[in-house]
């Protein structure tokens, strides 16, 4: 029979925060996949855990993916580890996950922390909906493309970013979206965890003063949903344009006010008071 793929949450930064199982996982396995095995034995060794290292990372993700998928198909256990967090966000285990559900290799989730989230409900900007964006392109042409996506984004932002490239970012972010709620969190779960929660001009100018230190996660509140709206088309032109469509005067009422995010009581005041008018 096949063996498993395990993959583990590890620790974003304070070595305590593992879980029972993922201790136990990483115990028992066979073989445990790191992404540096430099950063994972600090974590083994804290544990006490014996179970044999050996790396995967995005330099020998399709060779060393091969080879770990025949071992799997010969029945072995193999525990995959990122350097922190959840692996396949933003790492080189995503390609292995794929490899085992393409060789139909069963795979488990052994949930950990995530610097996504952590950073996110530290930042204290709306948490309902949001997206992940990982790193910014290098390339300039794809990283002006996803520039421009966010000048529409409703949801809330989230990216990672390195500190000698973080204010450079911040002005970009500064000049394409203008000035949005933001906040930039660092060394989460460590000593020095810090979330600064600033307008992103605010944001950019702080980071000129005080030099970045530490891996960053950057939240960005989303465009407000009452701006798509204006110069566009009026409450009475968008409840009128739906009962061109067929809905009934109710249910244009009704989708007017979801569209905008405001109640339904607020539609019709303004149709009141344009009626009026």
């Amino acid at each position: 029979m096949a063996g498993k793929l395990y993959i583990c949450g590890t620790p974003i930064g304070n070595l305590e925060d593992i879980t029972v199982r993922a201790l136990r996982i990483l115990k028992e396995a066979d073989l445990i996949a790191a992404e540096d095995t430099r950063n994972t034995i600090k974590l083994l060794n804290s544990y006490e855990i014996k179970t044999p290292l050996t790396s995967y990372h995005k330099f020998n993700e399709e060779e060393k993916g091969k080879r770990l998928v025949e071992k799997l198909k010969e029945g072995a256990n193999i525990a995959l580890v990122s350097d922190a967090g959840m692996p396949g966000i933003s790492d080189p285990g995503e390609v292995l996950i794929n490899m085992c559900i393409d060789e139909s290799i069963e795979v488990s989730v052994v949930p950990g922390p995530t610097a996504v989230v952590s950073a996110l409900v530290l930042s204290g900007i709306s948490s309902r909906s949001f997206v992940f964006e990982g790193f910014l392109p290098a390339n300039k042409h794809m990283r002006k493309e996803v520039l421009n996506r966010l000048k529409a984004e409703t949801r809330t932002t989230v990216f990672y970013e390195a500190p000698h490239h973080l204010t450079d970012t911040l002005s970009e972010l500064y000049e394409t979206v203008g000035n949005r709620k933001a906040a930039a969190v660092r060394e989460i779960t460590k000593k020095h965890e810090e979330a600064v929660r600033l307008n992103l001009k605010e944001l950019w100018e702080h980071f000129k003063e005080n030099p970045p230190k530490g891996e960053f996660v950057i939240v960005i509140e989303g465009k407000e949903k009452e701006e798509e709206y204006e110069n566009v088309l009026t409450v009475r032109e968008q409840f009128e344009l739906f009962l061109e469509q067929g809905y009934d005067r109710k249910t244009a009422m009704k989708l007017c006010a979801k569209e905008r995010g405001v109640s339904k009581k607020a539609v019709y005041a303004e149709l009141l008071k344009d009626k009026e008018d």
